[in-house]
């Protein structure tokens, strides 16, 4: 989780490859009207995002329900956002990445084919609640080379750092 342009989607992929598990970027869900909202510079309220949270939250307890597990990629921005996709669910994770206003613009102006503008971003961070120690967050800084931070991530979760093969 974390505000536009903290590396969510690229790093979120890398640790499902570690696991050999799927994954699902959250930005895949929205919907056309939530795409076209924030396209035209409009941030999204709560009444937008909670089918797009519904969404995310089946796409984990399908996972679940096959015995299966799997990484999402979603901003998550709030702790409600974050009590709907974790709940009591003990055996999932909360990855935080934290990066500056500065850092994650410069991202965005060079990010190209995203329908999230650079404008939003700090609709983003006025929105961001950032997670409480009793979420038990990893909370990991996202300035860094992709592969560094993933490393990172991997010591924490204590996984393998090479990804998993698939029989």
């Amino acid at each position: 989780m974390g505000v536009s342009g903290s590396g969510k989607s690229t790093l979120a992929q890398g640790l499902a490859a570690l696991l050999g598990c799927p994954f699902q970027d959250g930005d895949e869900l929205h919907s056309d009207a939530n795409i076209a909202k924030m396209r035209a510079g409009l941030p999204l309220s709560d009444q937008d995002r909670w089918p797009w949270l519904a969404d995310i939250a089946h796409c984990i307890e399908n996972w679940r329900a096959r015995g299966q597990g799997g990484v999402v990629a979603c901003s998550a921005l709030r702790r409600s956002y974050r009590d709907r996709l974790v709940g009591d669910r003990s055996a999932i994770a909360l990855i935080y990445l934290r990066g500056s206003i500065g850092l994650l613009r410069a991202r965005l102006e060079a990010r190209k084919g995203h329908f999230m503008p650079v404008g939003l971003l700090e609709s983003q961070f006025a929105t961001l609640q950032e997670p409480t120690a009793d979420e038990h967050p990893i909370v990991v800084d996202a300035d860094g080379r992709p592969s560094d931070i993933l490393a990172d991530i991997a010591r924490r979760l204590a996984l393998p750092t090479e990804p998993a093969r698939k029989t």
